[in-house]
C-alpha cells in the first residue's frame, strides 16, 4: 500500500497549480488555432468551385483549343526552341537566348521547390497523365509561371501588339491548366505572382 506523505501531497498540489496555470492559455491558442485552419479550409474550398467553374470537360473545338494551346508551353518544346536558336542563331541571338535558358532555369527550380514543399495534390482526373505521373503536386502552376517568363522576356523589345498577343497567349496557357483539370486557379494565379515580383524586384 502506497503512503501518501505530506512531501508528496505538495508536489502533487505543485503540479496540479502548474496545469492550472498552463491550461487556460491552451484553451485560448485552441480556438484561434481551429479559426485559422477554419478559415484556410474555407478559402481552399472557394478555390475548388471557382476552379470547377472553369473547366471544359466535353470533347468538342474549346476543349481541343485548350488542349494546344497548353501543350504550348511544354518545357520540351521550349528546350528544344532555345537549343536551335543556340546553335544557330546570330551572336546577339545566342546572348538574348542564354538569358532566357538561365531565367527558365532559375524559375523551374523555384516553381519545383515551392511544390515539394507544398506538395498539394492535383485536382482529380484522367486527363494528362503525362503531367501527374511526372509532377504529382500542383501548387504553383509551371506552365503558367513559364509562360508568364516567356510573355515578359519576349516582350522586352516587341511592339505592342506583339505584347498583347504574348499576354493574351499567357494568360490562355494559364486557364487552360484549370479547365482541363491539371490545375487549381490558385495554383496559376501564384504562378503568375511570382513571375510578376520577380519582374518588379529586377526593375
Amino acid at each position: 500500500m502506497i503512503k501518501c506523505t505530506p512531501e508528496s501531497e505538495t508536489v502533487v498540489r505543485t503540479h496540479m497549480s502548474e496545469d492550472q496555470r498552463i491550461n487556460p492559455t491552451e484553451t485560448q491558442a485552441s480556438p484561434q488555432r481551429g479559426e485559422r485552419q477554419t478559415a484556410f479550409q474555407n478559402l481552399l474550398k472557394l478555390d475548388a468551385r471557382l476552379s470547377a467553374r472553369l473547366l471544359v470537360e466535353e470533347p468538342g473545338l474549346l476543349r481541343g483549343l485548350l488542349i494546344l494551346v497548353g501543350h504550348s508551353c511544354d518545357s520540351w518544346y521550349w528546350l528544344l526552341f532555345l537549343c536551335l536558336r543556340l546553335f544557330f542563331g546570330s551572336a546577339e541571338i545566342r546572348a538574348r537566348t542564354l538569358f532566357w535558358v538561365f531565367g527558365l532555369i532559375g524559375l523551374a527550380v523555384f516553381v519545383l521547390a515551392l511544390k515539394f514543399i507544398i506538395r498539394r495534390p492535383r485536382p482529380e482526373g484522367e486527363w494528362g497523365q503525362i503531367y501527374r505521373v511526372s509532377d504529382p503536386h500542383s501548387f504553383p502552376s509551371g506552365h503558367a509561371a513559364r509562360a508568364a517568363a516567356i510573355a515578359v522576356m519576349a516582350g522586352v523589345s516587341a511592339p505592342p501588339t506583339l505584347i498583347f498577343a504574348l499576354a493574351v497567349w499567357a494568360a490562355g496557357v494559364g486557364l487552360s491548366r484549370v479547365a482541363l483539370k491539371l490545375h487549381y486557379l490558385s495554383d496559376v494565379v501564384i504562378g503568375w505572382l511570382v513571375v510578376y515580383s520577380v519582374d518588379q524586384l529586377e526593375t
